[in-house]
């Protein structure tokens, strides 16, 4: 949902007050019933506030939670910012190792993308950034199935935690999800945390199958498959700094 007239006069109040970045926006909700915060990966901030909120409440409920946001603003921000448009030269999945450099040629039509051994080659004409971010983004996300589903098998086979599907998707905070009928859904952004990260992420997720939560039982069952599963999970927790910020518009 885009930001509304009232919306933008409530940042333009804000600014300066309450410290609100470019990247910071507030969006009244007819069903919010109290005002919320989220932090999104690439260190968005979206404040959620019932119509009607006047800008000193919205003020005030910043200042309130402005250390909690700037932890997760830092948790979030990418280690190597770039500007919102800006595209790639080279494309790094640390998951697999692979490598791609990434070429531009500028010509009116329609966009194309070559992959030619270990180089990608966007034709098409620069000014429109945003399809060939999109274009970058299906690649990643064609690389995430070829990778991807073959470990979750492997995993699922040496673990004997089954499941019945794999979905690979671009979630704006989860890295994974198991669903009850065993469909296990996966962050295509995993590719850009290490190997040892990623085998949690599935491990976790596959031991879902068996505990729909977080008891200890499920714990049991991790810690018994990858007994350093608290250090991964930190690892995790701060995964989304080694996401470029092109993967994640």
């Amino acid at each position: 949902m885009n930001v509304r007239t009232n919306d933008v006069a409530q940042l333009a109040l804000l600014d300066g007050a309450a410290g609100l970045r470019d990247s910071w926006r507030v969006r009244s909700s007819e069903r919010a019933r109290r005002l919320a915060v989220r932090v999104l990966p690439g260190g968005h901030v979206e404040i959620v506030v019932p119509r009607g909120t006047r800008p000193r409440a919205i003020e005030q409920f910043v200042t309130h939670h402005r250390s909690w946001i700037e932890r997760k603003i830092a948790q979030y921000s990418p280690l190597k910012p770039s500007a919102a448009d800006a595209l790639p030269d080279r494309i790094q999945f640390a998951a697999s190792g692979a490598c791609f450099d990434v070429q531009y040629a500028d010509a009116p039509g329609t966009l194309r993308l070559c992959v030619e051994n270990r180089t990608l080659r966007l034709t098409g004409e620069r000014n429109r950034s945003t399809l060939m971010r999109h274009a970058l983004q299906r690649f990643a996300m064609r690389q995430a199935h070829t990778i991807l589903s073959p470990w979750l098998a492997g995993l699922a086979a040496a673990t004997g935690l089954g499941y019945e599907r794999i979905q690979i998707r671009r979630q704006r905070t989860r890295w994974g999800s198991c669903s009850r009928n065993g469909t296990i859904s996966l962050n295509a952004c995993l590719l850009f945390q290490a190997p040892a990260v990623v085998n949690y992420l599935l491990i976790h997720e596959l031991a879902h199958t068996r505990h729909m939560n977080h008891s200890r039982r499920f714990w049991t069952l991790v810690e018994a498959i990858e007994p350093r599963w608290r250090e991964l999970d930190s690892a995790l927790s701060r995964g989304w700094r080694e996401v470029p910020a092109w993967a994640l518009r």
